[in-house]
């Protein structure tokens, strides 16, 4: 099969080892087994006791019980056997499509987003048609547009929310009356949420898990509980017939997930609100950050996000955005990722959720660099 190279991606694993300011990461300030449990308040000791003496077994297949359970307390109407744990929620999209998308079908997806949700069902034979969302419309989908690419039998639309790169937000009127449009053709939603619940407000953003009956929800442990390194995400849907298609599939490339990484994800997920509460208000600190630094520096802009933890940044520069990153990397330190990545030029995605002094001093060598470029113009 073949596939068009995943941009960022390669990007990341090109530049990422060595960079001395890394705000390209897009997860929150990563935690340490140790941060969890004096977070969380648990037994350290008791668990690894319990862990240590439990055989290395394929574990449970369909995913350990409090897991599930733990996945099911973000969302409002679902229950365990609504849920299917992935390798990452990079494996849950994938997996998504694996199970549901044959060669012919009408895929819709939009752009800028992460690279998946697209590339995937072109190699897989999908006719896939692209909703390209527009900086004046603050990268929100424009419903007359989505409306004229969803024909009769199309098969699935793809959403990501709050987006990557942009962090643009879709509000809960919205995300109905995109179900609305999916419905008058049966088609299925997959909305990738891996930074839903890292919002700049408390106001409860839906799921499309919740709201859509053939609404699919893909997420993981990465991004808004800041365990990237356990490698475990999960599908969510209330279609049954999805949930058997995808389990079934599943016993070709993946059989079960980690056993020690069910055990960790468990812990978090039973004190999610106060991994939340942390990683809320590492995002919104630091997002009052990159504003001001926005706000001061003359040749960038850009919609302020209200989600996640990316901004695409512009900058007024006559310099190809893996140029800029790449010289600006080599002179400065700083990592950023291109805008090229994600097919939106003359711009940098930004990632606003390291460490705090990390962002700081990432921002000022972009201004060192640009100031660099222009006084030798």
């Amino acid at each position: 099969m073949k596939i068009t190279p995943f941009l960022v991606e390669e990007w990341m694993n090109e530049w990422e080892v060595g960079a001395k300011y890394n705000i390209a990461e897009t997860c929150v300030d990563s935690v340490s087994v140790d941060e969890l449990f004096e977070l969380t308040g648990e037994d350290k000791e008791a668990f690894l006791n319990e862990f240590c003496a439990r055989r290395l077994t394929y574990g449970d297949i369909e995913g350990a019980p409090a897991f599930r359970e733990g996945v099911c307390n973000l969302y409002k109407t679902l229950t365990n056997a609504n849920i299917v744990p992935t390798h990452g929620a990079t494996g849950a999209n994938h997996h998504v499509f694996y199970s549901l998308i044959s060669p012919g079908d009408r895929v819709v997806s939009i752009m800028p987003t992460y690279q998946q949700l697209y590339s995937i069902p072109e190699a897989f034979g999908a006719d896939v048609q692209i909703m390209n969302l527009k900086k004046e419309n603050n990268y929100l989908p424009d419903l007359e547009e989505l409306k004229a690419l969803v024909t009769p039998g199309t098969k699935m639309i793809c959403l990501n929310n709050p987006n990557n790169p942009t962090g643009a937000l879709m509000s809960n009127e919205l995300l109905k009356e995109i179900v609305e449009i999916a419905k008058s053709v049966d088609a299925y939603i997959l909305c990738d949420e891996t930074y839903r619940h890292l919002t700049q407000t408390d106001e409860w953003s839906d799921s499309i898990a919740d709201i859509y009956d053939k609404g699919i929800s893909t997420s993981s442990m990465s991004k808004v509980f800041s365990m990237a390194g356990i490698r475990l995400g999960w599908i969510a849907t209330r279609d049954m017939s999805v949930i058997r298609s995808c389990l079934s599939h599943r016993d070709y490339n993946l059989i079960s997930c980690g056993m020690f990484d069910e055990a960790i994800a468990a812990i978090t997920l039973k004190h999610a609100d106060k991994m939340l509460e942390r990683n809320k208000g590492i995002v919104r600190e630091n997002l009052e950050i990159l504003d001001k630094w926005v706000a001061s520096e003359p040749h960038v802009s850009y919609v302020k996000p209200e989600g996640g933890t990316t901004a695409l940044v512009y900058y007024d520069l006559d310099i190809p955005s893996r140029e800029f990153c790449v010289d600006m990397y080599k002179t400065t330190g700083a990592f950023v990722t291109p805008g090229e990545c994600f097919e939106e030029e003359y711009s940098m995605r930004i990632g606003y959720s390291s460490d705090k002094q990390e962002l700081i001093n990432g921002l000022a060598a972009i201004s060192e660099y640009i100031k660099i470029v222009l006084e030798i113009k």
